[in-house]
């Protein structure tokens, strides 16, 4: 349950930095997705390239980058 929770505020803090790094603007609930969407997409990304994340800083940057390449996706596929 405690991981849950952490993967909940990681993925809020994630998907915040990658909305204001990409200049997108989102709600909360938005964010949290986009965060934990960008982790996976993020591990995903990194793993292919033999990189692992082994501890918070690093999943969160990892996370970052996967919610901006979520974004930037996103804004090539509906726009």
């Amino acid at each position: 349950m405690l991981s849950f929770i952490f993967s909940l505020i990681l993925g809020a803090i994630a998907g915040f930095a990658a909305s204001y790094l990409m200049g997108e603007k989102s709600g909360m609930l938005k964010n949290i997705l986009l965060g934990v969407g960008g982790g996976f997409v993020g591990r995903l990304v990194f793993g292919l390239f033999g990189f692992a994340a082994t501890n918070m800083i690093a999943s969160l940057i990892v996370a970052v980058v996967g919610a901006c390449i979520c974004i930037f996706v996103g804004r090539k596929l509906f726009k």
